[in-house]
């Protein structure tokens, strides 16, 4: 008899998940706990293994569309077992309403194609470039936006002058990030302060713990480490507003903003007041890393009281960060550029780094921001303050 299977709850209140690339094409054997499918979420893209062993008779649905959590996403049956599902009049029984019409117009690739996400695949589809051709350079030779603007740059000829425009659908990830970010500024009533650190000692400090420790040190880990002692001093910084009530957090769970090529994620560092520098910055490169791969785990994106965005590391400087929802407050920091500034009467060259720091009105004021600022600029420009914490 065929097993029947939904796709689960992967994440923290998942509803839907968009199919990135069958493992086991219909028809072949499938062994229980073997890779089957990979899905993506709004948070990360993740495998789904077998939950039975036998031939697999059905995918609920092609790559690159969307299905919701409890539609079928695969049939498992014995060798020569036919299965027509619930829904005789469509070409993919089975499958929920909500996608049979992109499956008729995305046929499922049966998992033998190059692996790309589908934002990438969309990307060759606008530039017409054969994905087959293509040398992945990502995880496990995965295709990335990088290797098909390659791809494009490489082609010889001239480029047509005009184009039909073309409707593109956002993928799950973008999708999330549009939501948030439109909630959260139409609900939040946004300040930033923007305020410039001298970084001096702070690069001396750093360069001197990655001679010491023989290994890099993000700039993202002394910042953390800095603004622990402030968060703690300064705790409506660290803090979810609820109704009339304000949730003044015990822990410290900072969020590092992490660029990838399919959009902005956000894992989150727990306990960081407990956490050593060396620590801290093997957790910053840890999720630096699975981040841009999209191997993180739904809980290791979540929950997050204070969120850092390092716009140094992409060349930027200033800049005006939206507030995660559920946080009142966000850190950006520029990279630290020569720039002339005074001291003691006297012109000098020194390497300044911008901060922005943007906070929810409705809980924080003005003064009590400019004192959370200043505190943090005294620990960036003296490190020993907070080193030694």
């Amino acid at each position: 008899m065929a097993y029947v299977f939904e796709l689960p709850d992967i994440g923290e209140g998942l509803t839907e998940a968009d199919i990135v690339r069958w493992h086991v094409p219909v028809g072949d054997p499938v062994a229980m706990d073997q890779v089957l499918v990979e899905v993506e979420t709004a948070k990360a893209v993740v495998e789904i293994p077998s939950p039975a062993a036998g031939t697999l008779l059905h995918h609920g649905a092609g790559e690159g569309t969307t299905l919701t959590v409890g539609a079928v996403l695969a049939v498992i049956g014995e060798p020569g077992e036919s299965w027509r599902g619930h829904d005789a009049s469509t070409d993919r029984p089975g499958t929920s309403a909500g996608t049979r019409q992109q499956a008729r117009r995305r046929p499922a690739r049966g998992g033998r194609g190059p692996q790309a996400l589908p934002v990438v695949r969309r990307l060759a589809r606008e530039h017409g470039v054969d994905l087959g051709s293509v040398t992945g350079t990502g995880p496990g030779g995965r295709v990335t936006r990088d290797d098909v603007m390659t791809a494009v740059a490489a082609r010889t000829g001239p480029a047509p002058e005009t184009a039909d425009d073309e409707r593109v659908r956002l993928s799950m990830l973008r999708r999330t990030i549009a939501e948030h970010m439109t909630s959260s500024w139409r609900q939040i009533p946004h300040v930033t302060i923007f305020q410039d650190v001298d970084a001096t000692r702070l690069l001396a400090a750093r360069r001197a713990l990655a001679g010491r420790h023989e290994r890099q040190i993000p700039m993202e880990a002394l910042v953390v480490k800095a603004l622990a002692p402030v968060l703690r001093r300064f705790r409506e910084f660290n803090a979810t507003l609820d109704g009339d009530e304000l949730i003044l957090h015990g822990s410290l769970n900072v969020g590092i903003a992490v660029d990838t090529a399919d959009g902005l994620l956000v894992p989150t560092i727990p306990n960081v007041a407990e956490a050593g520098l060396l620590s801290l910055a093997e957790a910053v490169s840890d999720l630096g890393t699975r981040g841009k791969a999209r191997t993180l785990a739904a809980h290791e994106l979540s929950g997050a009281t204070f969120t850092v965005s390092n716009f140094g590391a992409l060349g930027g400087g200033r800049g005006t960060p939206i507030i995660p929802t559920g946080t009142t407050a966000i850190l950006a920091v520029g990279r630290a550029e020569d720039t002339p500034v005074v001291r003691n009467g006297r012109v000098s060259i020194a390497p300044v780094m911008p901060l922005s720091l943007a906070f929810d009105h409705r809980v924080i004021d003005g003064g009590l921001g400019q004192r959370f600022v200043a505190m943090l600029v005294e620990n960036l420009e003296e490190p020993a303050l907070f080193l030694a914490d």
